[in-house]
């Protein structure tokens, strides 16, 4: 490899399109995103999602309107830093939500609207490295890295502080905690070398969701909920990747006021593509769409577009830099 040039993984990676955007942008990380790269490590990106269906894509349990046409931009300020942890690779994300979300509903013939902006629920994100290799926490580990079989554990948790009108049932804000325990999986297929990289990627994982006291002056409480997320990774050059996305979820009962409803099960597909502009600065782009029959009133319908700018750096590759210059 040429000098250096292992840190283009790190700003090719880290933080990624859809980076933990709001839950329904959330189950839509792109490929790549849990790859591991030399501690000490930062980045701040930013992200824009566009989605429309029929359910709020800032809620964490996808309750289907069946008659709504929901449409939202999403905008996402983020930091990542990376660490060492007992000589595993480890990882911390906070991310504030922004943007506007508006939805027209037909009830018993007459259009009613809804339409909201400002700011969502914050996330913050722990992630760790439990199988694979020890920490890069010098250039020479960064340099000899391969992944080969790789399992973390992660935990994110939503805090309660985005904007909610307890008046309406669209809303940026959820009223409520919710959060996230997983185990991001990564498989090297075939060598490591830019330009050849492929990966098979996994994510199982449970979302657990507190109650909501006031929708609109009721209870709502969410069983957990499963999801699956599977990616087939390839670079095309050194410097330019894409994968092939597959997504799939399960739901638990919905329950309002001791009303119950079954929540939907969900198969989505999509791809990503990522270019590096240099060695800081990445481009991610990729589209998303639910598998169902769109016809019937009882299943989910979501597009999504998904572009993400990502500035990354690290102290030492930046030093290192700026010596290889002066010589």
């Amino acid at each position: 490899m040429k000098p250096i040039t292992w840190f283009n993984l790190f700003v090719a990676t880290i933080l990624t399109a859809a980076v933990l955007c709001p839950p329904e942008a959330q189950a839509q990380l792109p490929g790549r995103f849990y790859w591991r790269t030399l501690t000490d490590s930062d980045a701040v990106p930013l992200i824009f999602n566009s989605i429309s269906g029929n359910t709020n894509p800032f809620s964490p349990d996808h309750m289907i309107v069946s008659t709504a046409n929901i449409d939202a931009n999403v905008a996402i300020a983020s930091y990542a830093h990376t660490f060492s942890l007992f000589d595993r690779s480890a990882a911390a994300l906070v991310l504030v939500p922004m943007g506007n979300v508006s939805g027209d509903v037909t009830v018993a013939g007459k259009s009613l609207h809804q339409a909201t902006n400002g700011y969502g629920d914050p996330m913050v994100e722990f992630n760790m490295n439990i199988i694979g290799p020890s920490a890069q926490d010098n250039l020479a580990k960064a340099m000899r890295y391969e992944p080969g079989f790789s399992v973390d554990v992660l935990v994110d948790l939503a805090l309660p502080i985005g904007q909610y009108n307890s008046n309406q049932a669209l809303n940026l804000g959820q009223n409520r905690w919710y959060g996230r325990l997983g185990a991001p999986i990564n498989v090297q297929i075939g060598p490591w070398v830019p330009g050849r990289r492929t990966t098979l990627e996994f994510l199982p994982a449970v979302w657990i969701f507190g109650k909501n006291n006031d929708l609109v002056g009721q209870t709502l409480k969410t069983d957990p909920m499963f999801q699956l997320d599977a990616h087939l990774t390839r670079d095309f050059t050194e410097h330019f990747w894409g994968s092939i996305d597959g997504q799939y979820y399960s739901h638990g009962k919905n329950t309002i006021n001791g009303v119950s409803a079954d929540g939907p099960s969900i198969k989505a597909y999509g791809f990503t593509l990522g270019y590096q502009i240099n060695e800081n600065i990445n481009l991610t782009a990729g589209y998303k769409s639910t598998l169902n029959n769109d016809n019937s009133p009882g299943n989910l319908r979501m597009d999504s577009f998904m572009f993400t700018l990502v500035f990354g750096w690290n102290k030492l590759v930046e030093g290192a830099r700026r010596l290889s210059g002066a010589n």
